[in-house]
């Protein structure tokens, strides 16, 4: 267990317990402000991250910040943004469980340290992890499940939208009825 995340970020920069350590360009720690009340959770790095070392940069990133500035979120003021593993799986794809579940210990550091009081999962993997292995996003997006004291929601990950944009409206209603949950267990206003 970490006291700092400076410490966790180290630590979690040098890992190499996995096989996906072996082609990154740049581990992708997460991003955003460390004492937020909401934190967004993705599968992993694209392309664009493992580039740039940060977390939805390339298309699906623009559009995700689209969304989150139609509610009044800033991924550099009032939200942080990690994933469910650290370094990109080649060509992008699904992270395998056995990453996941080796990469699991540096999210739940991150976690503890916020102690967000709102978790939205970005897509079915992190979904299907994070809230219920039979998640379903298409069917169960934008409802809040308490897990723990902490509130949780899964929604299309942005680069499904890119791919079917028949969902960006879903998606825009679930980023408004986070702004209204965010209204009523928040602290501080966005």
């Amino acid at each position: 267990m970490y006291n700092s995340w400076k410490e966790l970020e180290r630590d979690c920069r040098t890992c190499d317990k996995c096989q996906l350590s072996q082609t990154r360009t740049n581990l992708v720690f997460g991003y955003g402000n460390e004492n937020a009340e909401v934190m967004f959770i993705g599968e992993g790095p694209g392309e664009q991250e493992d580039l740039q070392g940060k977390p939805f940069v390339g298309r699906s990133g623009k559009l995700l910040d689209m969304y989150l500035e139609h509610i009044g979120l800033d991924r550099e003021k009032n939200i942080y943004i990690a994933n469910m593993v650290k370094c990109r799986p080649p060509k992008n794809r699904d992270p395998k469980p056995e990453e996941q579940d080796t990469c699991i210990y540096w999210l739940r550091e991150q976690v503890r340290l916020m102690r967000p009081k709102i978790i939205v999962c970005l897509g079915r993997i992190s979904a299907q992890r994070l809230i219920d292995p039979d998640f379903r996003v298409t069917k169960q997006h934008g409802e809040f499940i308490d897990k723990n004291g902490t509130l949780m929601m899964g929604t299309f990950h942005p680069a499904a939208l890119l791919r079917n944009p028949n969902n960006k409206g879903a998606a825009l209603e679930d980023f408004l009825a986070l702004q209204k949950k965010i209204g009523e267990v928040c602290e501080y206003t966005y």
